[in-house]
């Protein structure tokens, strides 16, 4: 039997279960606030239901919040109560669309009895959209109770309320373990998955550094520095789009009289002949394209560009 069959033998018995047997998460946004509510208050007067309401936000906010809830809870296993979601918005379709870019997450946007049914049966559908423009409360209500007592792999409407044949079920078996694998494990980005296994040169006129050239001309490099390097004062013949991988760096661009501190996920574009001094906070890995072959000019030596840097991150700049 499952949870939503217990929860609706209960009320119908008026006992109360000893302990929840489900927790749904509810929210909304404006446009279905008032059908949370209504939905919610229904759920108050089921026993063996923790109800969790996160109230109302943006749709892709609650539906953010709820997903991760669902999600997080699906993951863990264990002997805590089944968790669901139950989300509304104006048409039920977008607090469906960002609950469901949670991994273990099944939200489907129910406008029938029959939908609800339907999606259990099928689908495992753990988390409810309705929408709160087009399905009135006591339609709602209904839609609710039905997706609450509806086991996965049960008869419905789509099996014309028959069993489903052996192969249906053996199906409905394996896909439970499928979905739950959907999305696969990252791997990473193109570009981490790029430099597994490369082989560096070190940057012969900038200790510290090294590099790997992946494209000769434009050129394209991944390249990175340890903690402590320095860039002195330098310029190139192309400019240069740059993208930090992982780490820290603060860059200094002399020509325009401009500093900036560049993390994680961070881009800067250098126009050609712009001079720039670089230092590397911590170990920095970052990809890096000229507008054509690569090539480099000196404007100070490393002492001096030590001592402008030293000078300048003791100013507090």
């Amino acid at each position: 039997m499952s949870s939503g069959d217990n929860l609706t033998a209960a009320a119908e018995n008026g006992t109360a279960s000893p302990a929840p047997s489900l927790r749904i998460y509810a929210g909304a946004d404006s446009f279905g606030c008032a059908l949370k509510d209504a939905l919610v208050a229904h759920l108050r007067s089921l026993p063996g239901i923790d109800l969790i309401d996160l109230g109302t936000d943006k749709y892709y906010s609650i539906a953010e919040r709820i997903g991760r809830q669902v999600s997080s809870a699906a993951a863990a296993g264990g002997d805590q109560p089944e968790t669901r979601g139950l989300l509304a918005c104006g048409t039920g379709v977008g607090v469906s669309i960002f609950a469901n870019k949670f991994p273990r997450v099944y939200a489907s946007t129910c406008s029938s009895v029959g939908d609800a049914v339907n999606t259990r049966s099928i689908n495992a559908c753990n988390v409810l959209s309705v929408s709160g423009m087009f399905t009135a409360p006591t339609d709602a209500v209904k839609i609710l109770d039905a997706w609450l007592r509806t086991p996965f792999k049960s008869p419905c409407p789509a099996s014309g309320d028959a069993p489903w044949p052996e192969d249906i079920q053996s199906f409905f078996d394996q896909s439970v373990t499928e979905m739950a694998a959907i999305p696969a494990p990252d791997e990473g980005c193109p570009i981490c998955v790029l430099r597994k296994g490369m082989e560096f040169e070190p940057v012969g006129i900038m200790p510290g550094g090294e590099m790997r050239i992946v494209r000769e001309s434009p050129t394209s490099a991944y390249v990175r520095f340890k903690a402590g390097s320095v860039e002195p004062a330098h310029h190139h013949t192309f400019g240069h789009d740059l993208v930090v991988i992982k780490g820290k760096k603060k860059v200094w661009n002399l020509t325009k009289k401009e500093s900036y501190g560049l993390e994680d996920g961070d881009f800067l574009f250098t126009p050609a002949g712009d001079v720039h001094r670089v230092k590397y906070l911590e170990d920095t890995e970052f990809f890096i394209r000229w507008d054509g072959k690569w090539d480099i000019f000196l404007d100070e030596d490393l002492a001096a560009a030590a001592d402008a840097i030293n000078k300048d991150m003791g100013r507090g700049n």
